[in-house]
């Protein structure tokens, strides 16, 4: 005897997405990561932090530190005074701020969906964002949040540090 179940098609997997922009590039990151996206309060600068690291904001008792994705991509700081939004997104066991231009939307992607990134040269790129997606006439870096801050425990790089 078949069951009704057996003969209901296979839907790929989805996946929901929070997509952003920083500059004029797209990104996107798994939308179960992500806590809450807020405005931008002015954070606290901590010494001998990497470059990218704006500093923390307190979040209801919490003490998030905020990175500039701009700075952490290579590109140009995100201006502050242009009202960007902060993605508070888990990254491995920790919190974290992506300060990024602006929130665009949610989207859903099947699995089948996601490309590598390809080799570009770029390094800092692909081990960040190493996945990308088409999202309508754009396409997006899928970023791995939990790549974003260096591990615990890693000494920051004084050259590179504000």
């Amino acid at each position: 005897m078949l069951e009704i179940d057996s003969l209901a098609p296979v839907r790929p997997a989805t996946r929901d997405l929070i997509a952003f922009r920083v500059g004029a590039q797209d990104f996107c990151i798994d939308a179960h990561r992500v806590r809450e996206i807020r405005g931008w309060t002015p954070e606290t600068r901590l010494p001998a932090s990497p470059a990218y690291v704006r500093g923390v904001i307190n979040l209801r008792g919490t003490i998030l530190p905020v990175v500039d994705l701009a700075l952490r991509l290579g590109m140009t700081a995100i201006d502050c005074d242009a009202r960007p939004a902060v993605i508070v997104v888990s990254s491995g066991s920790r919190l974290v701020g992506l300060l990024v231009d602006m929130v665009c939307d949610i989207v859903e992607v099947s699995e089948g969906d996601l490309q590598p990134t390809p080799e570009t040269g770029c390094s800092i790129v692909a081990s960040l964002a190493p996945h990308l997606v088409t999202i309508g006439d754009r396409v997006a870096g899928l970023l791995a949040a939990e790549r974003i801050l260096p591990e615990t425990g890693e000494a920051s790089d004084p050259a590179h540090s504000s």
